[in-house]
């Protein structure tokens, strides 16, 4: 009896599958490296980080709930520093609630400076005295003429070669100073200034000798605040069970080309970047809310002759040694950008990215971010089925009304692709770094209403969706430059949209799964729990709908190397009845109704 049963069971499998098509992408099946997360019963996905320990908390900025009732699959966002303290705890609170755990800080670059003849520091154009640092005086002098006065009365041939400004909201402790009667704080009301000071070959001399020779020194102003807000963005980051990535110093720019570090300068932005982060690990170090630091020198991902010759990898390498040495255990983040445009020069070809991001990761980075660049419109949204299409009407101000096969080698997920395939080599030559991706929240041309004079535009939740099922089965984790600004301005705002939409299902992939004796297609992606497949085609006479609550199967639990909230669901399939070489679009909708934004294209012969 038990035989008769299993056998009129596969008969009516056999059945239904006959009325139902679908089309595996055999070579979407991308590494699986990232965190793993726990599910609800109900399929909600819950965050990646551990559940704060209360629910609500209060302060003097009101009462904060941190609970995350509508988790997008968006999870970490870039925050611009504000001197508003309220206003960290307002958006902490809002960006847990979509979901996001993780929180990269925007910083401040280090800047060498011009001294008039008074002693006082010039502005970046060297036309007038910096108002920034015109309050700092020492014993009636200003605090350059005091530094140096301090040097040569130890040795008469000291004198300071060149003098670097650094601002920050952020308040240092000893940890900044390697030589104390040298350096000090320098308090004047409510502003502080730290005084640094080290030789100007670049080596941070740690024997603290001013008096045995006289030789130049580099002085470093660093214009501080009196709250340290990195102090107080990791408290708030422990109650609402976030990691942060504080940023490190920008490197100074090489003047002919600004997209370059300039290496002249790598020497003293290596000093500080020790010195502030030998105080970070005097306070922070076993903080878990401090997840690592950010690298903010933004570069390009191509496929650089001779890497060592390249000023900004130089930068990342100096930096990063220092910290693995001083923050053990924590991660650094890098976010490069992507350039595929086929009418410009120094663009590059998936395979050419594919080799720029090896060059990058054996800089010592632990996290590589790639910009996705469609904000910027310097890569498509588009399957490769869809070359011939002309590109979406908000990239003609930098493409033109050209189709996506003219305009770009390639789109985000051929480069996503390429770099999936880097870490998995690297990973044979033991070099362990994680791939994530930074889907870029705006527009490239817009009428700069969400920042003072800036040129993106607002986007929308549609495209947002889009970007993150392109960037598809290559990345552990998924991030957004950036949270203030371009989700928080317009009406509705990108994060009302977002919330109201949360749960929509975004797919990402599609392979071929037999369950048993029948032969089916996993689709996976966000938010696809019993969900409808559609399937449709050129020549299709109607689009093919299946229920996978009827005659499929779902399944919430996290896949290894995806991020968190990727499920996935399973539908019988013919695969006879496909037409080969068809480009079949696959839609799924929720059990509400709401069809995804962003439909997945595969074809039976890639």
């Amino acid at each position: 009896m038990r035989g008769l049963l299993m056998l009129l069971g596969a008969i009516l499998l056999t059945v239904v599958a006959a009325l139902v098509l679908v089309l595996p992408d055999s070579n979407l099946d991308g590494p699986r490296n990232g965190a793993q997360t726990a599910a609800t019963p109900n399929g909600t996905p819950k965050p990646a980080s551990p559940t704060p320990a209360t629910s609500v908390f209060s302060d003097p900025c009101g009462t904060f709930d941190t609970t995350s009732p509508t988790p997008y699959a968006v999870t970490g966002y870039w925050l611009v520093p504000t001197s508003d303290h309220c206003t960290w705890r307002s958006q902490l609170q809002a960006i847990h609630r979509v979901g996001g755990d993780t929180v990269v800080r925007l910083g401040f670059g280090l800047q060498p400076r011009s001294v008039d003849q008074d002693g006082r520091v010039l502005d970046a154009a060297g036309a007038a005295p910096d108002p920034r640092y015109a309050p700092c005086v020492e014993n009636g002098m200003t605090c350059v003429q005091a530094a140096e006065s301090a040097l040569k009365a130890l040795n008469p041939g000291n004198r300071i070669s060149w003098t670097y400004v650094y601002r920050t909201d952020e308040a240092f402790g000893p940890g900044l100073f390697r030589c104390p009667r040298m350096e000090h704080t320098i308090a004047i009301g409510k502003d502080v200034y730290y005084r640094v000071i080290a030789p100007d070959d670049g080596s941070d001399d740690p024997t603290c000798d001013f008096t045995s020779k006289g030789r130049g020194y580099h002085l470093i102003l660093v214009d501080g605040a009196a709250q340290d807000s990195l102090t107080e963005i990791l408290d708030l980051a422990d109650r609402f069970a976030m990691k942060v990535y504080p940023a490190l110093p920008v490197a100074p720019r090489d003047r002919r080309e600004t997209t370059r570090a300039d290496p002249r300068h790598i020497g003293t932005l290596t000093t500080l970047t020790r010195r502030i982060l030998q105080d970070y690990g005097d306070r922070f170090l076993n903080r878990d809310s401090l997840g690592g630091v950010y690298q903010p020198f933004e570069l390009q991902l191509r496929d650089w002759p001779d890497p060592s010759k390249v000023p900004t990898l130089r930068v990342y390498a100096e930096q990063h040694d220092i910290v693995q040495q001083e923050l053990p255990g924590k991660q650094i983040l890098v976010s490069p950008y992507l350039d595929a445009r086929k009418g410009k020069s120094f663009t590059s070809t998936p395979e050419q990215v594919k080799q720029g991001f090896k060059a990058l990761a054996r800089t010592g980075v632990g996290i590589v971010a790639p910009q996705d660049s469609r904000g910027t419109g310097k890569v498509g949204l588009f399957w490769p089925g869809g070359r011939a299409q002309p590109v979406d009407d908000r990239l003609k101000p930098v493409v033109g009304n050209v189709s996506y096969g003219d305009a770009y080698y390639g789109s985000t997920r051929d480069y996503y692709r390429a770099m999936a395939e880097a870490l998995a080599e690297l990973r044979t030559e033991g070099v362990n770094v994680q791939l994530w991706a930074n889907v870029e929240a705006f527009e490239p041309v817009g009428d700069g209403a969400c920042e003072p004079g800036g040129k993106r535009g607002v986007t929308d939740k549609q495209r947002l969706d889009a970007a993150v099922a392109f960037a598809g089965p290559y990345v552990s984790k998924i991030i957004s430059y950036k949270w203030s600004s371009f989700f928080t301005c317009g009406s509705p705002t990108l994060a009302e949209q977002v919330a109201r939409d949360w749960d929509r299902p975004i797919p990402i992939q599609a392979i071929p799964v037999a369950r048993g004796i029948q032969n089916g297609v996993e689709v996976r992606g966000y938010n696809l729990a019993r969900g409808t497949v559609t399937l449709s085609w050129p020549g299709a006479e109607e689009p093919r709908s299946v229920d996978s609550a009827e005659v499929g199967w779902s399944d919430t639990t996290p896949i290894p190397g995806l991020p968190g909230g990727v499920q996935r669901l399973w539908v019988p399939v013919d695969w006879g009845a496909v037409p080969s070489g068809a480009w079949i679009r696959i839609d799924v909708t929720s059990p509400d109704g709401r069809r995804g934004n962003a439909p997945i294209y595969l074809n039976r012969g890639t």
